[in-house]
């Protein structure tokens, strides 16, 4: 329970950076955490996942989670380990994608550090890992679940209402509504997600709220078109193929896998590019798909209805799911061309790692960079065109073709941000701009100042601010 007279938001992450999403509402009477993400890229940032979280976690009454991505529920882990007891409220599908996720991540930072002691390579003598998976086990019992579009009390004084944000399977909105003297709202939009999502439907339209809290992940660009992005796709596999190599795709185990294979159906079945041996590589991955494929098959009005029309759309044809170590490792005895789709998405961890260690001193081999690379990232620092990675303790030669298609991405672009903000009723009174680089959110801002008529604001980390 808080004491503060009034009623105040805090900036605990995902300013100037995409990562580490936390915002704190406190009000006279209640503490609710908006997002309760991990910081990932440049080691500044990653150093702050080891920092005591900001207030008491046993003080904080309830976590609103829009999503399940690493960024959003990540350290939910931490946050019960060191004491929070209280409620995390998402949608149904969110919790169940949430629970993959926080278990993966415990279960790799686990292995890392294993690794890391059993190779010497670690600056920490012993390397020891943030949480381990028994502590995300203990965070599932702490979810309820919340309906679309239902009022939900978050905690005394405040409600909470989740709509579609179109990002990722489960993912959503949250508008905050504070009682008292003079009612207000506060509204989080979560991650938003594109018009033309492939399998989700649009999001929904923003409401009218006093505060507004807006991602800006692309803020300053627009992405290129699909059938433009599709295409140069095609042409790196058909490459590639013919130099006899393998295409190695690093990716986001919770929707851009599912993206990826539908993209590669539609090209075989096009005849866009050859019929390759796809392996896709990771349990997490895998228990993520069969989440989207139980969506298809249950009727989720997430889904676009029309998604499942043809068999599974998730198979191109020859898709193989590897869960295992031993089948990991043997994808390094190959010499045909393939396609290997393994997490994480930005090269931090994970098998992706051993595939890369490979195919990147490689000039047959390929690899393509389907979304956003944070700063500080191996999958920043192969976007960049870096001639060597430093990955497992060595330092790899990228003698691979290296190509970036973030039109593969589920984050609305800048144009299509404003354009769906432009939906909303009304103007708020101020709208920060989050969740980006510096140079994101504060294009960002401009423009919703310019063409929305918005009073936008970048705050800076561990910025306070009244809502009352």
């Amino acid at each position: 329970m808080t004491s503060t007279p009034a009623s105040t938001l805090s900036f605990l992450g995902a300013t100037g950076t995409v990562t580490g999403s936390r915002f704190l509402l406190e009000t006279p009477s209640a503490r609710v955490l908006v997002d309760c993400g991990m910081f990932q890229g440049l080691r500044h940032l990653r150093d702050r996942n080891w920092e005591r979280f900001p207030v008491d976690p046993q003080s904080i009454d309830t976590v609103v989670l829009t999503h399940a991505h690493l960024d959003h529920s990540g350290y939910l882990p931490a946050l019960v380990r060191d004491g929070f007891a209280g409620r995390i409220l998402a949608t149904t599908q969110t919790a169940a994608l949430a629970r993959i996720v926080m278990i993966d991540s415990g279960h790799l930072q686990e292995e890392s550090a294993e690794y890391a002691n059993a190779k010497g390579f670690s600056k920490h003598h012993p390397a020891r890992p943030l949480y381990t998976e028994e502590d995300a086990l203990a965070v599932v019992p702490r979810f309820r679940p919340v309906a679309f579009d239902t009022v939900a009390e978050a905690a005394d004084g405040v409600t909470v209402t989740l709509r579609p944000a179109g990002h990722i399977l489960g993912s959503s909105t949250a508008l905050l509504t504070i009682s008292g003297r003079v009612q207000r709202t506060l509204f989080s939009s979560g991650d938003i997600g594109r018009v033309n999502h492939p399998i989700l439907r649009p999001p929904a339209p923003p409401p009218g709220a006093d505060i507004v809290l807006v991602e800006s992940t692309y803020g300053d660009r627009v992405h290129e078109p699909v059938e433009e992005a599709e295409e140069r796709l095609a042409a790196v596999i058909t490459r590639t193929a013919k130099r006899g190599g393998t295409v190695v795709i690093p990716s986001f185990a919770v929707d851009r896998t599912e993206v990826i294979l539908l993209a590669l159906r539609r090209l075989v079945h096009e005849g866009r590019i050859p019929s390759l041996p796809v392996y896709a590589d990771s349990p997490m991955a895998l228990d993520v798909l069969r989440v989207y494929r139980r969506a298809m098959t249950s009727g989720d009005p997430e889904i676009r209805p029309d998604l499942a029309a043809d068999g599974d759309p998730f198979d191109p044809g020859s898709l193989h799911e590897l869960r295992t170590p031993e089948q990991s490792r043997e994808l390094n005895d190959i010499d045909y061309p393939s396609i290997i789709i393994s997490a994480s998405g930005m090269a931090t961890g994970g098998r992706v790692l051993h595939h890369l260690l490979r195919c990147l001193p490689d000039n047959r081999c390929a690899v393509v960079l389907p979304g956003y690379q944070a700063e500080g990232t191996r999958g920043r620092l192969l976007a960049d065109g870096a001639t060597s990675i430093k990955m497992l303790g060595r330092y790899v030669p990228v003698r691979a073709e290296i190509v970036m298609v973030d039109a593969f991405s589920v984050h609305g672009d800048g144009n299509e941000i404003v354009e769906w903000l432009r939906q909303g009723p009304k103007a708020p009174d101020t709208a920060f701009v989050v969740h980006g680089e510096q140079r994101a959110s504060t294009v960002l801002a401009e423009r919703l100042g310019t063409e929305l008529g918005w009073h936008a604001v970048v705050p800076v980390p561990g910025e306070r601010v009244r809502v009352d």
